[in-house]
């Protein structure tokens, strides 16, 4: 059973920096993953953040977060990080963390239960 725990949410003013973790378990190592983060605001679609090859490191990062957001991993920790600088009232969402199994087929996915990050003075 694949779970996934976010934690670090929480409220900052514009301009500051949060962090946050996500614990992963029951993966299979052998396999191939992709780790993520998505957020929701209030009457929005759900968007992907940044994502991750747990193997190969390789990232990738939504346009409205390049330069601002980095994502990395911790295998050792099962962990996938989200750090988030530069913070604007527009990043105000819920986040959640997905992992994606990309090797074997099929394709897998998992979500975290999210937490909730608030940009505002």
């Amino acid at each position: 059973q694949v779970q996934l725990v976010e934690s670090g949410g929480g409220l900052v003013q514009p301009g500051g920096s949060l962090r946050l973790s996500c614990v992963a378990s029951g993966l299979t190592f052998t396999f191939r993953w992709a780790m993520s983060w998505y957020r929701q605001a209030p009457g929005k679609e759900r968007e992907l953040v940044a994502s991750i090859d747990r193997a190969a490191g390789s990232t990738n990062y939504a346009d409205s977060v390049k330069g601002r957001f980095t994502i990395s991993r911790d295998n050792a920790k099962n962990t996938v990080y989200l750090q988030m600088n530069s913070l604007k009232p527009d990043d105000t969402a819920v986040y959640y963390c997905n992992t994606r199994k990309i090797l074997p087929p099929p394709p897998l996915v998992y979500w975290g239960q999210g937490t909730q990050v608030t940009v505002s003075s």
